[in-house]
C-alpha cells in the first residue's frame, strides 16, 4: 500500500510538472497533436499506479519523453511556417460571401446542421447576418458578421431544405406553397442544388445553393409564424 502511494504522489507531482511545461491552454484550445499527447500522458501516466509489480519508471521514462517531444513540436512549428500547417491545420471558411461551402464542410466532414448549430452557439442564428464563418485549427468556430448586420429586428429562421431535400413539416409550418417554394429556388439549379434554405417571419427566404453564390427574396407567409 506504501509503495502505491509513494508512486501515485511522484507521478501526479511529475504529470503536473509536465502539464504547467506544456503551457496552460484548456482542452478546447489545445492544437491536435497537443491533445493527443495529452491523451497518450493521461494513459501512460497510470501504468505504475495501477500495478504495483510496475516500475515507477515505466511511468515517468514516457511521460518526459512526450513532454520533450511536445517541446520540441512546438519549437519547431514557431520556427516554420510550412511545418505549422502541416502539423496543426489551417482555418477553413464554411460561410462567406457566397453562403455555405460545401466542399469546405466536407472536408472538415461536417455536417450543414453542424455549421447551422455553431453559428447559433455564437449567437448568430440568422446566416444572413453572417459574412464569415470560420473553423480554426483547434476546432473552434469563429463568425464575423456583416456591417450593420445587429440593425433591425432579429428573426429566428426557419429550416425548408437541407441537402437537396425539403423539410415538409417546417413547410406546413410556415404555409409556403409549393408555388412559392419553386419561385424561391429560381436562383438556382434545382432543389437538389440546394445545401441549406430557411424563412423568417417577414417572408425573407434565404438560399445558399451548392452551385451558385446564396441569395434571398420574399414569399408571403401563410401560417402563424410559431417558431
Amino acid at each position: 500500500m506504501l509503495i502505491i502511494l509513494i508512486k501515485t504522489v511522484v507521478t501526479a507531482l511529475l504529470v503536473f510538472f509536465v502539464i504547467r511545461l506544456m503551457g496552460k491552454r484548456q482542452i478546447g484550445e489545445m492544437q491536435p497533436f497537443e491533445f493527443v499527447i495529452t491523451l497518450i500522458l493521461a494513459e501512460v501516466a497510470c501504468l505504475p499506479m495501477n500495478d504495483p509489480a510496475v516500475p515507477l519508471y515505466v511511468g515517468i521514462v514516457p511521460v518526459v519523453t512526450l513532454a520533450f517531444l511536445d517541446i520540441a513540436i512546438t519549437f519547431a512549428v514557431r520556427r516554420s511556417r510550412a511545418l505549422r500547417r502541416r502539423i496543426d491545420g489551417s482555418s477553413v471558411v464554411v460561410i462567406d460571401g457566397g453562403g455555405i461551402s460545401g466542399r469546405n464542410i466536407a472536408r472538415l466532414n461536417m455536417s450543414v446542421d453542424d455549421v447551422v448549430m455553431s453559428c447559433r452557439s455564437c449567437g448568430f442564428p440568422d446566416l444572413m447576418n453572417i459574412g464569415y464563418a470560420i473553423v480554426e485549427p483547434n476546432g473552434k468556430f469563429s463568425v464575423i458578421p456583416k456591417p450593420g448586420a445587429a440593425d433591425g429586428e432579429p428573426y429566428l429562421p426557419l429550416p425548408i431544405a437541407e441537402d437537396g431535400k425539403r423539410i415538409e413539416e417546417n413547410i406546413g409550418l410556415c404555409g409556403i406553397s409549393d408555388r412559392q417554394f419553386a419561385a424561391a429556388l429560381a436562383g438556382c439549379k434545382g432543389l437538389r442544388d440546394v445545401l441549406y434554405m430557411d424563412v423568417r417571419r417577414d417572408g425573407t427566404v434565404y438560399v445558399s445553393p451548392a452551385s451558385s453564390p446564396c441569395y434571398s427574396r420574399k414569399v408571403r407567409i401563410t401560417g402563424g409564424g410559431n417558431w
